[in-house]
Formats: C-alpha cells, sequence, structure tokens
C-alpha cells in the first residue's frame, strides 16, 4: 500500500512473542577520554579510548538493520561532561567507531551552549550538559544496577522494570563513584566469572532484559 510504513525487524519480533520493550539506560563513566574536540577520528585509542566508548554507543544503540529507540545512553567525560543519546531521536550512526565517535567529538564541541543547567543539542537524539556522574544519576528515575565483577550474578537477580546500568571504561570505578552508587543504593550485579571489554558487557547486558532474564526466548 502506497505510504505504508513498514513494521521493523524488532517490532514483528516483540509481536510474534508478546514481548515488551523496557525501557533502559546506560551510565558509561570514562576516565581518560577528552572533553575538548581536538582529536582526531584517525586514532581513536590514543584519544583517551574513544573506541571503547564509540563501540558502547553502537552496542547499547544498535540492532541489526534497526535501533532501539526505548534507549538512552549517558558518557560521563571526566565528571566535567554529560553526552546523552536518545535512541528515539538519532540519526547518522552508523555500526563502525568513526562515526559514533564524530558523534560524540560534535557534542564535545557544542559544550559552549552547555549553560548552567541548560542542555545543548547539536544533532537529533544528542545532548550535551555540565556535570558528572551525580548530575546523570539525578536525571535517571529507574532502578541502578552497577555492573561489577563482585555483584550478585544475573541468574539470581529479577530484571528490574526500567534498569539504569553503570558501568566503567577500561579503568576501575574510581573511589568516589563506588561511593556515590552505594549511596544512591545501586544494585551490584555480575555478568560473569571473567573481566569482559563495557561493549561486550553492554550486549550481555541487554540479552539479559531482552530475554527476561534468559527465560524467553
Amino acid at each position: 500500500m502506497p505510504g505504508a510504513q513498514l513494521p521493523s525487524c524488532e517490532t514483528e519480533l516483540e509481536t510474534r512473542r508478546g514481548l515488551r520493550e523496557l525501557m533502559r539506560e546506560f551510565i558509561i563513566c570514562a576516565h581518560e577520554a577528552p572533553t575538548n574536540a581536538e582529536f582526531a577520528l584517525d586514532d581513536l585509542p590514543a584519544s583517551g579510548r574513544l573506541d571503547l566508548l564509540a563501540r558502547c554507543l553502537t552496542a547499547a544503540l544498535l540492532l541489526s538493520h534497526d535501533v532501539r529507540r526505548s534507549v538512552a545512553v549517558w558518557i560521563v567525560l571526566g565528571d566535567e561532561l554529560l553526552v546523552r543519546f536518545e535512541g528515539r531521536d538519532i540519526r547518522s550512526l552508523n555500526p563502525d567507531e568513526r562515526s559514533s565517535a564524530a558523534l560524540l567529538r560534535a557534542a564535545i564541541a557544542a559544550k559552549r551552549g552547555a549553560i548552567g543547567e541548560m542542555e545543548a543539542n547539536p544533532s537529533p537524539g544528542v545532548y550535551v550538559r555540565r556535570g558528572g556522574l551525580s548530575t546523570a544519576l539525578s536525571a535517571t528515575s529507574g532502578q541502578l544496577v552497577q555492573l561489577v565483577e563482585e555483584g550478585a550474578p544475573t541468574a539470581e537477580v529479577s530484571v528490574p522494570e526500567s534498569p539504569v546500568f553503570v558501568l566503567s571504561d577500561h579503568r576501575e570505578f574510581t573511589p568516589a563513584e563506588r561511593e556515590l552508587l552505594t549511596a544512591q543504593a545501586a544494585q551490584q550485579v555480575s555478568l560473569g566469572p571473567r573481566a569482559i571489554h563495557a561493549d561486550h558487557a553492554i550486549a550481555i547486558a541487554h540479552n539479559w532484559v531482552d530475554t527476561a532474564g534468559y527465560a524467553q526466548y
């Protein structure tokens, strides 16, 4: 039918299985990433492991040929800047590190427009504001889930209604971050017995929620 909108693969799958897409957020603490836009896209590992942050972004927001529209990603840059990506509005996000890093660089470059608590919105679905982890936690309303090796195994934990996953980059959480998350009553959860990369952790966390705790496939 002319003008008809075809359902996405994700929507068709949810309809067949009777699954409900849960709102979920990811807060990624980046400890070495730059807070200025003066970095090259040709050597992302040398720029505070921006290659890892780029992979985290695509792992959180992209499906095969689709976008997770009910997902938001917060990247905390040096406890100074917050960059937020909203799946429902984002454009020009492709499954490669360079394009993801380019979106992040454009957001950082727009920080002059982030005055006080006001956000700058350099492109659809991308927002930047001043603040750190505490600001991000205050802006979320779901159940905080801190992803750490020493947490409770996911097999023993019920999937929260609207999880807010908090994870670190290639560095450990700082003592201040751990103290803040403890004060916020974050539930500590482990995705497995071995340390894994942050982008892999995001993919596993998605699978945990998608399958209602590995119960529905």
